[in-house]
């Protein structure tokens, strides 16, 4: 049945928004009336690719859900799911609940879809900008096993633990990328603007400045001169790489040239590694069958190289390779992975203990980060006070040799 928004007013004379279900506008404006609403504006909800413009947003805006939106609410749709709500009531009590009008229409559309009689995977799929393909197939597993609650709540969780450890490692990184811009702009303040102060004052000077005065003279010069064309060479650079990344070999060896990089290729390479542990480990866990779960969890990773290792492990377990034996045939892939997956291949426990594989390359991912968080942070600040002190010498030996001329 469709969904249609409306505005209205109560007998009270005061506006309220909100969603209805009706086979037509008719009907639609039939059902406010007799429940004492005066209808001001009813328009269908539009479902599939016509729907950002149904909500007010176009394809390049941003997606309903952030990624500790969606968290939260497959968590809330969980917790109902589990208490034994039918879904229809789960998803009407998300929307009634929701003060988001983008939100409260997007979940009007998984509404109807379910009340037509279509899967609630299904109804998902018709919005993959805002479900991934992985969150789809956990949810048509959860339904085929009858236990969707329980796999919306492990959904949930995957969901947390991602955006944890990206959240930890960008509060890492954050520390020293402010230090790194700050030291940039105070050398490049001093290179363009103190530094050719000192030279007008000793322009008049027919005696040789210091080697160092005068090559930093000539870097100030540079600078100055070609700064624009430095910059817009950057830019291009930037921009070029950008559109090789597209090439999908170049991305493949690029990514694979990154993953060599002594310490942000370990950290790309656990973290790559434990997602695809924890993605695999979800989607094992709900009943997804193991070929499917390593499509679906290759597809997860960012890095393109590690991606092409993944899609050969399915093909080695398609051809009826043990899950561990194919991942150790993979060298991008740790180790601790292999062993894990062998140990639940023998016990029988495969979802638990790619589980414990993925919360440990987890920390491991987490404790490295930090470490060179911790090594960067000092190393910056004694190379910005190197540079700035080559800068003051540079600016103070010039009045030093006038000092002695005079004498």
């Amino acid at each position: 049945m469709p969904a249609y928004s409306f505005e209205a007013l109560d007998p009270q004379g005061k506006t309220r928004k909100g969603i209805v279900e009706a086979d037509t506008v008719k009907a639609a404006r039939s059902m406010l009336r007799t429940q004492s609403l005066v209808p001001l504006q009813v328009r269908p909800v539009a479902t599939g690719a016509a729907a950002g413009r149904a909500g007010g947003w176009s394809w390049h805006a941003r997606p309903v859900f952030s990624t500790t939106g969606l968290a939260v609410w497959t968590r809330q749709l969980a917790a109902l799911v589990t208490a034994g709500l039918p879904l229809e009531r789960a998803l009407t009590a998300l929307a009634e609940e929701s003060d988001d009008e983008r939100e409260r229409n997007l979940v009007a559309m998984l509404r109807a879809e379910v009340n037509a009689g279509s899967a609630f995977a299904k109804a998902l799929a018709q919005h993959p900008r805002e479900f991934s393909a992985v969150y789809m197939a956990v949810v048509a597993a959860g339904e085929h096993s009858g236990q969707l609650g329980r796999v919306l709540d492990r959904l949930a969780e995957d969901l947390e633990a991602g955006q944890a450890l990206k959240s930890r490692l960008i509060a890492a990184a954050l520390y020293p990328a402010i230090v790194t811009v700050v030291a940039i702009a105070i050398v490049l303040f001093l290179v363009t603007y103190v530094v050719p102060q000192v030279a007008a004052v000793f322009a008049g000077s027919q005696r040789a400045l210091p080697f160092l005065t005068s090559a930093m003279l000539a870097l100030s010069a540079a600078v100055r001169e070609g700064g624009l064309w430095m910059l817009a060479a950057l830019a291009a650079s930037v921009a070029g790489l950008r559109l090789a990344l597209r090439n999908p070999g170049f991305r493949e060896h690029f990514d694979a040239a990154w993953l060599r990089l002594p310490l942000v290729g370990r950290l790309a390479r656990g973290y790559n590694a434990a997602r695809f542990a924890s993605t695999l480990a979800m989607l094992a866990a709900g009943g997804v069958p193991i070929l499917k779960a390593l499509q679906a969890a290759g597809e997860t990773l960012s890095n393109r190289s590690m991606r092409a290792d993944g899609m050969d492990v399915l093909t080695l377990v398609r051809e009826g390779a043990p899950l561990a034996s194919a991942l150790a045939q993979k060298p991008r892939f740790p180790g601790l992975l292999a062993m894990f997956a062998r140990l639940g291949e023998q016990t029988g426990q495969l979802p638990t203990m790619l589980d414990r594989a993925a919360h440990q390359l987890s920390a491991e991912v987490q404790r490295r980060a930090l470490t060179l968080a911790t090594l960067l942070e000092p190393l910056l600040i004694v190379t910005m006070g190197l540079v700035v002190m080559l800068i003051v010498l540079a600016v103070l030996l010039p009045i030093i040799q006038l000092n002695q001329w005079v004498r």
